[in-house]
């Protein structure tokens, strides 16, 4: 049996190659391995690929990004073979000691800062020296999306209210939680208005300096962005993931580490929609401006007037609206329209 799966291979190796397929990507049913040496030639084999898809593409995994092999149709009709960039998706299991926190879908990479960000968010966390390192289990058949926050000597947390149930998908930051007074955490309202102002210069530059700081994006076309600048518009830190909610934690948890939580003179620029569970996000880190290219929901906006914090949204220059404490906004010589 082995011998005849090596002849046919030995077959059908020239017409990957004529195809531009590595053979390494490659993998072929039984079924048609022996298919392909009842077919009259080549190009029949190859025409049988594309239009049944028998091969499957074993994808190749770089920093967050996999890439494999695609069946691309061109504008002239015709078919060509394509490698192309698709985002990760694969779980993470966040620990704190022996104990099981959450399980979330994300990209992998800077799994210590989305641990630590997801944990200030839920009100786990409060204070950097709490943290005293991070690990793998060892034992673990899938340690790398397994992350361990082992914390500081003496330090005990309380996180039965953030515990959940179920594995969080990358579209959901709230799934899980056992009732919805579990979901408004106990963070206290922005201080002052006064802290922080943004005119409408600055503000229109920030979606454009965040695509261009999105290299997984670029490559992609499938992942979410966060970025955190001060109120000059400088960019202190950009997290990309294939869930929103996973980029603020990652974005969150790299200030957290580096001990400069609370945020209180910085903006907050998402990618996608601005929902409930981000600008909880910003207020657990401090956060009084959040801004998203697309829209908010109706609980973010209420949540943002009671938690004093500015929301703004569509924000696609030259355009933008306003939907909470307007104050922080430097609108210059502002006139309402005709």
């Amino acid at each position: 049996m082995r011998q005849y799966q090596r002849n046919q291979w030995k077959l059908i190796r020239p017409c990957l190659r004529a195809a531009g397929i590595p053979l390494e990507c490659v993998t072929i049913p039984l079924h048609f391995l022996s298919l392909a040496l009842r077919l009259p030639d080549r190009g029949e084999f190859n025409r049988r690929i594309l239009l049944h898809g028998t091969i499957a593409i074993n994808p190749v995994k770089e920093h967050g990004i996999g890439s494999g092999q695609i069946i691309r149709r061109k504008e002239d009709g015709l078919f060509e073979y394509h490698r192309d960039d698709l985002t990760i998706e694969e779980p993470l299991e966040i620990r704190i000691g022996h104990k099981t926190i959450a399980t979330t879908m994300r990209t992998p990479g800077q799994d210590e800062e989305l641990a630590a960000g997801f944990l200030v968010s839920e009100g786990i966390l409060r204070m950097r020296d709490q943290v005293g390192g991070f690990s793998r289990p060892a034992e673990a058949r899938n340690r790398e999306n397994i992350i361990t926050v082992q914390l500081a000597d003496g330090v005990k947390v309380k996180f039965a209210s953030a515990k959940r149930f179920g594995t969080i998908s990358s579209s959901c930051g709230i799934c899980g939680k056992q009732s919805i007074a579990a979901i408004r955490q106990n963070f206290p309202p922005i201080a002052s208005a006064k802290d922080v102002r943004i005119d409408i210069a600055t503000l229109l530059s920030l979606p454009p300096l965040l695509r261009k700081l999105q290299s997984a994006f670029a490559r992609t076309g499938g992942i979410h962005a966060a970025g955190i600048f001060d109120r000059k518009g400088q960019p202190r830190v950009v997290r990309e993931d294939i869930g929103r909610h996973n980029a603020v934690d990652k974005a969150i948890g790299r200030a957290f580490l580096e001990g400069q939580l609370p945020l209180h003179r910085h903006i907050l620029l998402v990618s996608g929609r601005a929902s409930f569970e981000i600008m909880q996000k910003a207020l657990a880190a401090g956060i009084p401006i959040v801004a998203s290219v697309s829209a908010p929901s109706t609980l973010a906006m209420e949540f943002a007037r009671e938690s004093n914090q500015t929301l703004v949204g569509f924000l696609r220059p030259p355009s933008f609206n306003v939907y909470s404490h307007i104050e922080r906004v430097d609108l210059g010589n502002w006139h309402s329209a005709p």
